[in-house]
């Protein structure tokens, strides 16, 4: 049995102040909540287009139904329709990816790299030492 403490990758490099560990798991507790909006992001690209595509049986149906007017107003007017001026979804997802995102990304590791030798979550693995119950079942501080 390995002796219960977390591993050297989530114990702080001698010197780091807590000051330094806590704006680093600021930082990326930042970047997971901009993961959660990226995911929502990528969900609004897959419905919107869902919905679009959607349109063509609706399209069909408003035909069969004797309402080519309205017919003609969505297959002309909605499909195909950039969600914002001059984009599609997937315009909007690549110049997120490539702007803010990559830049968020890169800043959270350089900092992370720099500051605490690219160790990550190191303020949640103090946490979990604070936490845990030392010696009952499911409160290990790292897996085998």
């Amino acid at each position: 049995m390995s002796e219960d403490r977390p591993d050297s990758r989530h114990r702080r490099p001698e010197g780091l102040d807590d000051a330094t560990v806590e704006a680093l798991g600021k930082l990326s507790e930042a970047l997971e909540t901009t993961e959660r909006a990226r995911g929502h992001l990528y969900a609004f690209h897959q419905l919107t287009g869902h919905a679009d595509l959607m349109l063509d049986e609706a399209v069909e149906l408003l035909r069969a139904a004797g309402h080519d007017e309205y017919a003609d107003a969505v297959s002309t007017e909605l499909i195909g329709r950039n969600v914002i001026e001059s984009r599609w979804t997937f315009q909007i997802v690549e110049d997120y990816d490539d702007g803010y995102y990559r830049c968020f990304r890169d800043l959270e590791a350089r900092a992370r790299n720099a500051l605490a030798g690219g160790r990550r979550h190191l303020y949640e693995a103090e946490m979990k030492e604070r936490r845990r119950t030392r010696g009952l079942p499911g409160h290990e501080a790292a897996p085998e």
